[in-house]
């Protein structure tokens, strides 16, 4: 069979037992644990994740690789295959209450910020994320309020979860070797989750305004994004209310964007929110 990476797939599999092993320390299992690895292709991380944990789900799109675990673990009651897109996997539907799982996966670059996004979902959320990113989406992710690579992600992300940068993983340590270097980060969701579902699609709304106009002034984006069209008395409403809005966006930390969003709310804004807008 051939089990060499697809491009299509954005497939680069982790041959480096020593920083497969550190993943695996980095999602902490134990043995009362259900763990979920995405993507495992050739299994090479799912060797070591094997009998950590008292259930192994190994969601696999690749009919190759789906075929070939399935084999390979036929025998092992403690693991089972999904041969699915990770995108169409509904977490709360796995038979363990979500806050009881710990995510693991190195995640294809096409789908990296689609992929965390969907694990962030509200009904979702699991105790534990460790995912080998691209290097540049995580640094966007970590960025800090005032820099460059600060924008929506790092917000939408960072209400959604505490994150830490663990350790970076060079190009070489793959094959086929990448284009880029790889950073590990570990997400832990808040639980409960401190907003619901309409409040985070607020904040997603504001924040793409926002971002997607980085350079403007904050009351020059909620004056004149179709979303907001705020007229002079609601910019001075906010205003008395404590913000700054000759402020650029990069300027607002992530709660400060809650507390922005908010308050916009309460102005019965904005006037309409896609069903699912990305981040970015």
């Amino acid at each position: 069979m051939d089990l060499r990476a697809k491009k299509s797939l954005g497939q680069n599999f982790l041959v480096d037992t020593g920083y497969q092993q550190r993943i695996v320390e980095a999602l902490d299992p134990d043995r009362s644990d259900t763990l979920v690895e995405i993507g495992p292709g050739p299994g090479a991380l799912t060797r070591h994740l094997a009998g950590q944990g008292q259930r192994l789900l190994l969601i696999e799109l690749d009919d190759r690789f789906a075929e070939t675990l399935a084999r390979e673990y036929r025998d092992r009651a403690d693991v089972t295959v999904l041969h699915q897109d990770v995108l169409t996997v509904d977490f709360a539907a796995l038979g363990v209450p979500p806050a009881q799982l710990k995510v693991v996966g190195n995640i294809p670059y096409n789908i990296t910020t689609p992929l965390i996004f969907h694990l962030l979902r509200p009904e979702q959320r699991a105790a534990c994320i460790v995912l080998m990113i691209q290097r540049e989406v995580a640094d966007r992710i970590l960025a800090s309020p005032g820099g460059r690579q600060y924008g929506a992600l790092s917000v939408g992300v960072r209400v959604a979860a505490d994150v830490e940068r663990l350790f970076n993983v060079p190009r070489g340590a793959f094959r086929p070797v990448p284009g880029v270097d790889s950073t590990v980060l570990r997400l832990r969701p808040f639980l409960p989750p401190p907003l619901a579902p309409a409040q985070e699609a607020d904040l997603r709304t504001l924040t793409r305004a926002a971002f997607g106009w980085r350079r403007k002034q904050l009351q020059r984006i909620l004056r004149d994004s179709p979303h907001y069209r705020l007229d002079a008395a609601g910019i001075a409403a906010l205003e008395a209310a404590g913000f700054d809005l000759q402020a650029r966006p990069e300027t607002l930390d992530p709660q400060r964007f809650v507390q922005l969003a908010a308050q916009l709310r309460a102005r019965g804004l904005p006037h309409d929110t896609a069903p699912e807008p990305a981040w970015e």
